[in-house]
Parts: structure tokens; C-alpha cells; sequence
């Protein structure tokens, strides 16, 4: 039987504009329960809701509601999407995600090119990424990560699901010109063992 406090953390969670962590709902039930045992709390409602219509899902240490990936198709309507990234705008959050907290100096020196000031503009409005402070280091230049809000755009739980390179090969995500030059090699190791039998 589920019990009141229950219901309440349900109700608070499916009502909320934006994720809510347990310390958050902790804040609003008063000085009643303790994060660990408000998180313990919200654990039981999303095994009650799994495998249901909506789930109960933990981005980032932060909870709400949303519709299971499988369901998703019924759900869509035909629509431009707003976010449109530019290539440009693309590569940066990759550099951002993978190898946070970086500096404007490090992204450039990674992507090869400058960066536009305007390009990490589109990301902060986005709310995909946010200032991590300053490197201690000669200029003190900010430095990015990237945010609760990107996790819960990609469906991410953590940093952690980010897919690795493997799983980038199998998904035809990596540059055209370095598989043909990997097969290429392979070619070429394939020639050389073979003249030498």
C-alpha cells in the first residue's frame, strides 16, 4: 500500500517545471525527512512505474518523469526542431563533454581551429553547458563542463554514458577518411603478411 509521504513525492516530482534531487524535495517536505531517506522513497516509486507508461528516471542526480524511449514514436509530432546545431557548434559540445572541465585555448587546440565566442553562446543558451570557474593557471581562462540539462537532452544518466569510440565505429559516427585510412592500413599489413609467406 503506498502511504501518504509516498503519494507527496510523486505528486511533488511529476508536478515540477524541472528535475528535482531528493535534497531539493527533502527542502520541501520541511524538516520531516533526510535526502537519503526522501531518495529512498523516490527508488520505490520508480520500480512501481517501471515497465508503465511514464518512468521515473534519474539524470544527473536529479529525478522527473518522461515517457520510456520504446514509447517515444507515438508521442511525436512533426516539428522543426529549434536546436539545430552547426558543425562547428557540434564539435564543441563533444570536446566539452568528453574531456570537461577545458578552456576556449584547449578547444581550439583540440578542434584545430578558433572557436567563435558565439558558438559557446549557442551552447550556454542551450543550458548544455556552463562556466566551471577559472584554470589556475597564467590569464586564468574560464573553463566549461557541461550541464544537467545536456544529460537530460541525451538521455544520459552521468558522464559515464557517453558512448565510447568503439561504439561511435559501429554507429558510422567517425570521420569517412579515418575508417578508409584504418582500412587502408589493415590493407597493407594484410600485402606485407602475405609476401612474406
Amino acid at each position: 500500500m503506498i502511504d501518504d509521504l509516498e503519494r507527496a513525492i510523486e505528486a511533488m516530482l511529476f508536478a515540477s517545471d524541472e528535475p528535482l534531487d531528493a535534497r531539493q524535495v527533502a527542502g520541501r517536505l520541511g524538516d520531516e525527512m533526510t535526502p537519503g531517506e526522501v531518495r529512498a522513497i523516490i527508488l520505490r516509486i520508480a520500480e512501481r512505474h517501471d515497465e508503465s507508461g511514464i518512468e521515473l528516471v534519474e539524470r544527473g542526480g536529479h529525478w522527473h518523469f518522461q515517457t520510456p524511449a520504446d514509447l517515444a514514436h507515438l508521442l511525436r509530432r512533426e516539428r522543426d526542431d529549434p536546436r539545430k546545431l552547426s558543425r562547428a557548434a557540434a564539435e564543441v559540445l563533444a570536446i566539452v563533454a568528453y574531456h570537461e572541465p577545458v578552456s576556449r585555448a584547449e578547444i581550439e587546440a583540440i578542434r584545430g581551429v578558433q572557436t567563435s565566442k558565439g558558438t559557446l553562446d549557442v551552447l550556454m543558451e542551450a543550458e548544455w553547458i556552463a562556466p566551471a570557474g577559472r584554470r589556475e593557471v597564467p590569464g586564468r581562462p574560464l573553463i566549461y563542463k557541461t550541464t544537467d540539462m545536456f544529460l537530460q537532452h541525451f538521455g544520459l544518466a552521468s558522464r559515464k554514458d557517453l558512448p565510447g569510440i568503439d561504439d561511435l565505429r559501429a554507429a558510422g559516427l567517425l570521420d569517412p577518411v579515418d575508417l578508409a585510412f584504418e582500412v587502408a592500413m589493415g590493407e597493407l599489413d594484410l600485402v606485407k603478411d602475405g609476401e612474406e609467406s
